[in-house]
């Protein structure tokens, strides 16, 4: 049975959920009825509605045509105050939020780095420091999002997580000696866990240079949805074209993989190399 991510029922995407419910229901109207009027399923409305989905601004801006200010409600505030919150940009907020959590198999390719889910907070905090213009407050709102959002992977119902890492990433000197001997760590000791595979893919592979991306199986039939890394914003589709055009490359990668029980002796050999 899947389960819903925990919610604060004091935030801003929660009061969105339930102004949006009271005022349907104020207004007698159906959630398919709302539905045809933000042009999306019934589904997607009573997902909005109970905070499982993270709201669009023409959403927002549709919502508050449909109701208008009643008792000074506003949707398009309540987005704005959605936006604000610390930690993952706003774009990324649906995949952390909603993707993941209720993914059956997660599927993840990483040239560059230890993929965000498996990235111990040392490492990360040196990853989020380095970026130009970060404040040490954005710093650590970010590291804790990233702390948050690795929880999915402590679920009783966690979602198969299978990962393939370029060989250079165990090599990438991300915070100094000691942090990569952690980071390393961390990785032997979490492939332990039955839903969690990590392959090292032979540094000779070409194929998958371009991009780190994720793959998300959903349950129910729902259509597989792809995350495709970038340096600025990335692409959260569920488009078919590209979505088959993800997992063609990730089974390219794939076949340039060492099999598991190899692939964790390279990086016990690595990890005695960080001293």
């Amino acid at each position: 049975m899947e389960m819903a991510p925990s919610l604060d029922p004091g935030s801003p995407r929660v009061r969105f959920g339930s102004e949006m419910r009271r005022l349907r229901e104020a207004a007698q109207l159906s959630q398919s009825a709302v539905a045809s009027r933000l042009g999306c399923t019934q589904t997607q409305v009573s997902r909005l509605e109970k905070a499982a989905r993270t709201p669009s601004k023409s959403d927002a801006e549709n919502l508050d045509r449909l109701f208008g200010e009643v008792d000074g409600v506003s949707f398009v505030r309540l987005y704005q105050r959605i936006a604000a919150q610390p930690g993952s940009p706003i774009w990324f907020r649906n995949w952390a939020e909603e993707i993941e959590p209720a993914a059956r198999i997660l599927r993840s390719w990483d040239p560059l780095l230890v993929p965000g889910l498996l990235q111990t907070e040392s490492y990360a905090h040196h990853l989020f420091s380095q970026a130009p213009q970060t404040t040490p407050n954005e710093v650590e709102e970010r590291v804790q999002a990233r702390i948050r959002r690795q929880r999915i992977l402590d679920q009783d119902n966690s979602p198969l997580f299978v990962v393939l890492i370029d060989a250079g990433v165990l090599h990438r000197e991300v915070g100094g000696a000691e942090v990569m001997r952690e980071q390393l760590d961390h990785l032997l000791d979490v492939v332990q866990r039955p839903t969690v595979s990590i392959q090292i893919v032979d540094p000779k592979c070409l194929t998958g240079l371009l991009s780190a991306f994720m793959i998300a199986e959903l349950p129910d039939g729902r259509p597989d949805v792809i995350y495709v890394d970038s340096s600025t914003e990335g692409q959260i589709t569920t488009d078919l074209d590209s979505v088959t055009a993800i997992w063609k490359r990730y089974e390219a990668i794939r076949t340039w993989a060492y099999p598991e029980h190899v692939s964790l002796k390279m990086a016990e050999e690595v990890r005695r190399e960080w001293t």
